[in-house]
């Protein structure tokens, strides 16, 4: 009788998941044990710690030149230099997330409680609390950097799921305004379940057809097989489908605006940031790695979503009057940035390395940008919570003229204003997409530099929104009852600092990124 191979696991490959999926697991064990009483004093440094402790482990992979060439947990995983790059992205955007997350008044006393009820008012009153946010939080990382990781479609849509049903819970534990909070959930879980579902069902197309879900296998079936099969058709459409609707790209964004807004502002701030660039480097290796043999086919598609992302998300900023969904549309337009990027793939190896090395930056920079951005809003403050109301940021230059400037200049960031890291991201997604544009036999060179030209034309209606609220800060004057500004604590006051000394350093000195983005972006591989 033949025995069962044990399967074998890289576990040094594979500590910085193991600590951040072990760091939740404890946690819910202190949930379960610990009296309530003790319960945050434990789960901030261990939340910290092991976001830390993990970033310090892709520290040491890179620094010693451990970055993997074969894929690792018996092909499941690819841990090279694009998934160390946004697996330290990831990290570093989480842990300045969780001080956020750490400062009072963010989450709901009671969530089984009815707003409004009895029992609401006696939880706020005995000072109760769901520290249950931290391990959720920890388990929506690890399944954040599991998703670019992975390297066959289950795995990928076992990291969608581990990502995906913590943020769900999570965006209706909001303090203020529960209804619109538990609306925001609602929607994200109803229209998720759909993207989750369509993913799942390309997934058995796409095995019909290649009869594997390995992505390597995938882009090897497409070289031997017939590229019209419409199982491949089908479950490609369908694979696009739950990736786009993850990344917030049109006509998959309309959860985008009211999740946001609804969540509360830290919650907001991790899924703006953390899980767009968790879902893009998913949608890099499905369809550059799974999908590179069948370029030709999808490139026509993701045109067309990226221009309708970009003009979609820039044109219905413009309409918004809640500093919230203000952002989420430019979120949304930044997706449409972000694909132009994805575009970018036919050259050589050198060529398309350049256009990773972009898309890497762009994912960084913009990253940070917004954690500081959602981190100055929840300053921001009426009565009832967060002053959201563009009206209600009138005068904002005159009442406090620091916090009003460090916001302006994360907006001019997100307009890719020059000496702003947004500029150079912008700057090296488009250079990457002209390049690409002008290889030999592209049938698709024309398209590309138009694609740019809508890119640039995006970004000059978006600089429009941005600009105006600038106006309205700093040349409006305040009313008489307007927004008071809260205390910051010392988390949120680092998390903007820092965001601020990433956005001037890399706007003046890129190189100090960009040339970590190309190390990564070179050991990318295909087989």
């Amino acid at each position: 009788m033949n025995s069962i191979p044990a399967p074998t696991i890289e576990y040094g490959t594979l500590a910085p998941l193991l600590v951040v999926f072990g760091a939740a697991v404890i946690g819910v064990l202190v949930e379960a044990f610990a009296p309530r009483y003790l319960r945050k004093a434990i789960h901030v440094p261990l939340t910290l710690l092991s976001l830390a402790g993990a970033f310090a482990l892709v520290l040491v992979q890179v620094l010693r030149g451990q970055v993997s060439t074969t894929a690792s947990a018996v092909g499941a995983l690819a841990v090279d230099g694009p998934s160390l790059f946004i697996w330290g992205v990831i990290l570093v955007l989480s842990f300045v997330c969780v001080l956020l997350i750490n400062d009072e008044g963010h989450f709901v006393a009671s969530a089984a409680a009815v707003p409004g009820s009895a029992d609401e008012e006696e939880a706020e009153s005995t000072g109760g609390g769901h520290t249950e946010v931290y391990p959720l939080v920890l388990f929506a990382v690890g399944g954040m950097l599991l998703f670019p990781a992975s390297h066959d479609l289950l795995m990928m849509f076992v990291a969608l799921e581990v990502m995906s049903l913590p943020l769900y819970l999570l965006c209706g534990l909001a303090r203020r305004r529960r209804l619109l909070s538990q609306e925001a959930s609602m929607k994200y879980f109803l229209l998720g379940a759909f993207s989750s579902a369509f993913f799942l069902y390309g997934t058995a197309m796409i095995y019909g057809y290649a009869g594997t879900v390995s992505l390597p296998g995938i882009n090897q079936a497409l070289a031997n097989g017939a590229a019209l099969d419409p199982l491949l058709m089908i479950g490609l459409a369908m694979l696009g489908v739950g990736l786009m609707f993850k990344i917030g790209a049109a006509p998959f964004q309309a959860w985008k605006p009211d999740v946001y807004q609804g969540a509360p502002t830290p919650i907001t701030a991790l899924m703006a940031s953390g899980t767009l660039v968790a879902a893009v480097g998913a949608v890099l290796r499905l369809f550059w790695v799974g999908l590179g043999n069948l370029d030709w086919n999808w490139r026509p598609v993701i045109w067309g979503v990226a221009a309708l992302t970009m003009i979609v998300g820039s044109i219905l900023a413009i309409t918004q009057t809640d500093i919230k969904r203000m952002l989420a549309y430019s979120s949304i337009a930044h997706a449409g940035f972000l694909l132009v990027g994805v575009m970018a793939t036919f050259g050589t190896a050198a060529q398309n390395a350049s256009s990773l090395k972009a898309i890497l930056f762009y994912l960084a920079v913009y990253g940070i940008t917004t954690v500081g951005a959602f981190a100055v809003v929840t300053l921001v403050r009426d009565p009832g919570g967060e002053a959201g109301h563009l009206s209600r940021w009138a005068g904002l230059g005159k009442r406090a003229p620091m916090l009003a400037g460090v916001f302006a200049f994360f907006l001019l960031a997100f307009a890719g204003i020059p000496l702003t890291s947004g500029f150079f991201g912008k700057y090296a997604v488009f250079a990457a997409a002209l390049d690409s544009g002008t290889q030999p036999g592209d049938s698709m060179g024309g398209w590309m530099a138009a694609l740019v030209v809508v890119g640039v034309v995006a970004s000059a209606i978006a600089a429009f929104f941005y600009v105006r609220v600038i106006v309205l800060m700093f040349f409006s004057e305040p009313s008489a009852d307007g927004p008071a500004i809260a205390v910051p604590s010392m988390g949120t006051v680092a998390v903007i600092g820092v965001s601020l000394l990433v956005t001037v350093g890399v706007g003046l000195y890129p190189e100090s990124v960009l040339g970590v983005a190309d190390d990564a972006a070179r050991s990318l591989f295909i087989r």
